[in-house]
This record gives structure tokens, C-alpha cells and sequence, in this order.
């Protein structure tokens, strides 16, 4: 009887469909895919699911407004949403829409049955609400508060989106969500993992559960597209409900068909943006404990891909839409940069110039160039056939092999932290040290000695078994490239592209090599990056280019003074070090992620020589946060941290653990 594979359920968030999506939506579900891809390598039976969060008074509107009712508006959207998801190559395994029977139906009897154990009841309800988030938010919660005379607040902005709130009264379920925040405390102490990166769970639990979880209301009377309360239709069952239980609707819970909750639930991994954090973290295991159902293994909250200028909206006309890129550049390029660029917990920046040094440095130059080469060096010393692994033959050989068996022990780790870029940056580290292998053997003087041929042999093969192992690494990632390379290496049966195959080096046995067209085309820079941005729907503002070095001077005299109004001028906040990675290229720099409290930004700072950057990680700094953003090295920053020097050692300047992220100095 074959041996039952391990099970492994993913799943994105699921998209509101109240527009055309952008590079940003895209990058969760290619982060998703490469995650499922791996996964399926590894030979885990996989599901991956992704789909659209269909009801809500954001979607009425829009019906209304086009005089159509919201599934005839949503269809098309819907089918653009499938449409994309196929052009970026995702392998998901379903796609649930929250207006299918099989997910109404269930979401009815969910709220049944709560409502039937006391867990939920009927109140009135007074809030602050905002439409496109779907949320209601308490007074304390607002940013940029409106007040009137008396200092009663009138209005504000959501502090997810920052769209602005109206006041809401109506009657309202609620779900005592109060009545399970010690279990809930509790369950994350015994779970350290459930919530990842770390950063995010301690701000649930500063910001939302130590002040007092309040009763969440589930229900809304002001607007008809939803789920209908049973026995009480004049409500609609509310977003958190309704979404947050596709990830059970989707794979048959509470039906008679559930084979697939039985053998995928709980979900390994919930991969999220960190604007749903609190509802995936809180909302969604506290409705899971209330029902006496298992909790999935972990949630993980990735950054925001912005632009210089902040978020990507259409109003600020910096939109990246990936279907442009694709076309020009091929999808490959486009997975490759969105994983490669951005540390998956963290923040990142888009920018067309990130872009096209990604496609030409590490794709065209570093992987293509290292292709072309092996390729054209087979085919003229030895006819284009490999034999078999004869072990290595000097020193080059074994650092090469312990390379790259190195770098599938540390791919794999990464991997199993979702730390993609992380994974990426290693088999680039066997892609390089495969280059160099080719100038320290230098086989074009070795193919000049008859007596040299074993040895040469033995290059060749490296060079080729080295590549064969990257493919397979990159499988996960890039959906064209690898076929393409097993191709040309001649790698025809499939074990050979299997993940067993790579944990050993000398897997080939007999290989004849094609030459095929170059992987990636180099690209004009200045042609492309102006191409980039003229498709952007509007150009991110320029930013000044900043000197990088810091000189190196005496401590100066005291400055000349200044009025209070101008020193007044500089917002002192602070900020807490989430990661730290050097600066490519620049040995001065590095960047920082830091957590200002109401949102995460990147700083650049000149004190790599100075700090490690594991060392900096969990520090609180004081960070000057309105400075206008500049680029250095290519990286943006956003700001200035703090720092003191004695002796010629740079200190950063740090904070009482006890001051909140955000923080301002006085």
C-alpha cells in the first residue's frame, strides 16, 4: 500500500472585487503560489486556496450606481480576477466566491448555531464606520480626529486605509468576543508561532486585547447584499463572518461532502496582508474556539509593495498593473522580482529602476550568461554529451559541490519560514559561486592539454549538475525558466527534477546539451524604466539621489541658534527595529524596517560599520519622521535615525522599551 502523503493547506486572503487589481494583489498570491509549488516538490499533498469576498455595501454601491444588480457587477470583475491569476501561472487548487450556495449555506448555519449557544445576541449598536474597509472603528481608534467646539468628536479617517468614517446607529447582532480573550491570550503564549512575523502579534496584543476586547458586531441593517440573518432578514450577516469562514466553507465543513475539511483542516499557514491581521488573528480564532474547532497552525502578515510615495492607489496614479509587465518582460521576471526584492514580513518599494536592474543583473547577466556559457563550453569540448559523476577532482570541485549542497540546506530552512527573498538570495549565492568556479578552473586552458581531459570533464559536469540543482530550486518560483534549462542541459527524466534529486550532488548520468534562446534578453535601462513609468497610471515623484558617505569629521562647534519654531518643525518619533540587511554595494549602509506604531517604514542609515544587523533588531530608536523621502543605493528612506559618536563609534540613540511605537519627542 503506498505510504499516505503529508497534507498541506494555504490560503490567501480572499479579494474584494471592487476593481481591476494591481502588483500589490498580486504579489500575496504569487507568494502563495511559490509556497504551494515547493510544497508540492517536497511531495506534500497540497491545497491552495484563493477566491473573492463578494457582498458588502461597497459592492451594492457600485451596482447601483451602474444600474445593474451586484452579481451582474461582479461577474466580470471576478472572471478579471481568474483571468490574471492564470496569466501569473497560479496553481491554485480552488477558488471560492462567498455568493456560491456552498458558502451561504454554511455561513447560515454558523451564525445559527452561535447565536443558538448564547455566544452571539441582538443590541443596538453606535459606531464610526468606514465603507471600503469594512469596519467599524471606536473613537480612539480614528486618525486625523474632527472635532467640533466642544471638543465631541464629528469625524475622522479609518487608521487602515484612512478613508473616512460616518457615524452609524443602528440595532445590531454582537458576538461576545470579550468573553474569550484570556483563552485567546493564553493560546498564543502556548503557540508562539501562530502569529508571524513576531512584530505583528505583540501590536494585537499593545493595541487591541491588553486595552479590553469589546463585543464585535456582526450584523448590518443599512444595506441588503449579503447573507441574510436566518429569521431575522433585515440584517445582513457582517464582512468578518461571512469572509473569514471561506477557509472552512471552501473544503466542504459542515457538509455531508467533507472528506477535504477532514483531511486538510486546520490550514498550515494563512497567508495575509497586515491590514487584516487583526481580523485573521483575533476575530477568526475566537469564532474558531466558540464553535470547538481547531485553530490553523499559523497566520502570516506580509508588508505592503509601495510605491515611493506611499501605498499604490489610482487617485495618486502610481498603479502597477502586472499584465503590462508580463507582456513586455516575460511572467518569470515579474515572480522573480516580487519574491527577490522584499523580505516577505516587511515593507517594500516598487521601483521601475529595482526592476530592470533585477531582470539584468541576477537574471540575464548572473543566471543566463552562466547557462549560455556551460552550454557552449559542452557542445566544444566534448560534442555536447556529459557522462556520468566520477567525484570531484581538486579543490574547486569539492568547494562547488559543498556549495551548492549548502545552499539547499539553507533554501529549505528559508522556505519553512516563508522567508522567500531569503531563498532566493542563497541559490544566487550558488549561481555566483558557480561563475566564479568557471574563472578559477579556467577550462579553455584546459581543454589546450590532452592530459587535462578528465579534469575538464569534471568542470563541465560541475558546471552542468550545478545548474540542474538550481532549476529545480527555482521551480517553485519560476514557472518557464527551469523547463528551459533542463532543456538545454538535456535533463529529460523527471527524478532528475525532482527535490530528492538535489539533496546529493552527481545526479546525472548522461546528458547531451542544446543551445536554446537566451533566458532573459538584457535591457536597455533608461528605455525600459521610462517605458515602466509612462504604462504607471501617472509617475511617483522624483527623488533627489543623496550622497552616501558620511564624513568622517571633528565633532563641530555648537550650531548657530535657532528660533523654537524651527526646531519645532522636526517630528522626533519613536521607532522600533523589526529587521536590519545590509545595502547592496554599499559597505556604509544599512536598511532598516522599522515600526513607527501607525505604520512600517525603511530607513537607510550609515552605521553598517558600527552595528551588525542582527544586533539591532527589537531596539527602540528615536527617528526623525518627517524628512522627505531620498534613495540611496537604490534603496528608499524615509526618514533619519538618531545617532551620538564617540571616539569615532557611532551609537544609535535608544528609548525606554515602555514608549509606545510612534511615540512623538518632546
Amino acid at each position: 500500500m503506498p505510504e499516505k502523503k503529508k497534507t498541506f493547506y494555504l490560503t490567501t486572503p480572499i479579494y474584494y472585487p471592487s476593481g481591476k487589481l494591481h502588483i500589490g494583489h498580486a504579489y500575496t498570491t504569487v507568494a502563495g503560489d511559490a509556497m504551494a509549488r515547493y510544497k508540492r516538490l517536497q511531495g506534500y499533498d497540497v491545497m491552495y486556496l484563493t477566491g473573492t469576498d463578494e457582498h458588502g455595501q461597497k459592492i451594492q454601491q457600485k451596482a447601483e450606481e451602474q444600474n445593474i444588480t451586484p452579481i451582474e457587477y461582479l461577474d466580470p470583475v471576478v472572471a478579471d480576477i481568474q483571468s490574471l491569476w492564470k496569466k501569473l501561472d497560479i496553481s491554485n487548487d480552488d477558488f471560492i466566491r462567498t455568493t456560491e450556495k456552498r458558502h451561504t449555506k454554511i455561513i447560515e448555519q454558523v451564525f445559527q448555531k452561535l447565536l443558538d449557544q448564547g455566544d452571539i445576541y441582538l443590541d443596538q449598536y453606535e459606531g464610526w464606520y468606514s465603507i471600503p474597509d469594512e469596519t467599524f472603528y471606536t473613537e480612539t481608534q480614528l486618525v486625523d480626529v474632527e472635532r467640533n467646539e466642544k471638543g465631541e468628536v464629528t469625524g475622522g479617517k479609518s487608521p487602515d486605509s484612512g478613508h473616512p468614517v460616518e457615524l452609524i446607529k443602528e440595532e445590531s447582532y454582537f458576538f461576545r468576543m470579550s468573553k474569550y480573550a484570556d483563552r485567546l491570550l493564553d493560546y498564543y503564549e502556548k503557540n508562539p508561532t501562530f502569529i508571524q512575523p513576531e512584530s505583528r502579534k505583540n501590536e494585537m496584543i499593545n493595541n487591541f486585547i491588553k486595552p479590553g476586547l469589546e463585543d464585535l458586531a456582526v450584523s448590518r441593517t443599512t444595506f441588503d447584499w449579503g447573507i441574510k440573518v436566518p429569521n431575522n432578514p433585515k440584517h445582513v450577516i457582517y464582512v468578518w463572518i461571512d469572509a473569514l469562514f471561506n477557509y472552512l466553507t471552501a473544503i466542504g465543513y459542515g457538509t455531508e461532502q467533507d472528506e477535504k475539511y477532514k483531511k486538510y483542516w486546520p490550514a498550515n499557514v494563512h497567508l495575509v496582508g497586515k491590514e487584516i491581521v487583526r481580523f485573521h488573528t483575533i476575530y477568526w480564532p475566537i469564532m474558531l474556539m466558540a464553535l470547538d474547532l481547531p485553530l490553523p497552525k499559523q497566520i502570516f502578515a506580509h508588508g505592503w509593495l509601495l510605491m515611493k510615495d506611499g501605498k499604490m492607489s489610482k487617485s495618486k496614479g502610481n498603479v502597477v498593473d502586472p499584465v503590462t509587465l508580463i507582456d513586455r518582460y516575460g511572467l518569470d521576471a515579474l515572480r522573480y522580482y516580487l519574491l527577490r526584492e522584499v523580505p516577505f514580513g516587511a515593507d517594500g518599494v516598487f521601483t521601475p529602476e529595482g526592476f530592470v536592474e533585477r531582470v539584468n543583473y541576477d537574471l540575464a547577466n548572473d543566471l543566463g550568461n552562466l547557462l549560455n556559457r556551460t552550454v557552449a563550453m559542452v557542445q566544444k569540448y566534448f560534442d555536447g554529451t556529459l557522462s556520468s559523476y566520477k567525484g570531484p577532482v581538486n579543490e574547486f570541485d569539492e568547494e562547488l559541490k559543498a556549495v551548492a549542497e549548502q545552499t539547499v540546506k539553507a533554501y529549505e530552512e528559508a522556505m519553512g519560514n516563508l522567508e522567500f527573498s531569503v531563498a532566493l538570495s542563497n541559490v544566487w549565492t550558488l549561481i555566483s559561486r558557480t561563475n566564479k568556479y568557471i574563472d578559477q578552473t579556467a577550462p579553455w586552458v584546459l581543454a589546450k592539454d590532452e592530459t587535462k581531459r578528465k579534469e575538464l570533464h569534471s568542470v563541465m559536469y560541475h558546471l552542468a549538475e550545478s545548474l540542474r540543482i538550481t532549476a529545480v530550486l527555482l521551480t517553485p518560483f519560476l514557472t518557464k525558466t527551469p523547463k528551459k534549462i533542463f532543456f538545454q542541459l538535456g535533463i529529460e527524466e523527471e527524478k532528475l527534477k525532482s527535490w530528492d534529486s538535489i539533496l546529493s550532488f552527481g545526479a546525472i548520468q548522461q546528458a547531451t546539451v542544446q543551445k536554446g534562446e537566451p533566458l532573459f534578453p538584457r535591457l536597455e535601462v533608461e528605455e525600459e524604466v521610462a517605458y515602466i513609468k509612462e504604462k504607471m497610471q501617472g509617475s511617483a515623484p522624483k527623488v533627489e539621489e543623496e550622497k552616501v558617505e558620511i564624513e568622517e569629521t571633528e565633532l563641530p562647534e555648537l550650531g548657530a541658534e535657532i528660533a523654537f519654531d524651527d526646531f519645532s518643525k522636526v517630528d522626533l518619533r519613536v521607532a522600533q527595529v523589526l529587521e536590519a540587511a545590509p545595502v547592496k554595494k554599499a559597505d556604509r549602509l544599512l536598511k532598516l524596517q522599522l515600526d513607527f506604531g501607525f505604520e512600517k517604514r525603511q530607513i537607510v542609515s550609515g552605521i553598517a560599520k558600527h552595528y551588525q544587523p542582527e544586533e539591532l533588531v527589537g531596539k527602540k530608536l528615536v527617528c526623525v519622521a518627517n524628512l522627505t523621502p531620498v534613495k540611496l543605493r537604490g534603496e528608499i528612506s524615509q526618514g533619519m535615525i538618531l545617532t551620538g559618536e564617540t571616539s569615532g563609534k557611532l551609537q544609535v540613540l535608544e528609548v525606554d522599551q515602555s514608549l509606545a511605537n510612534g511615540t512623538k519627542i518632546l
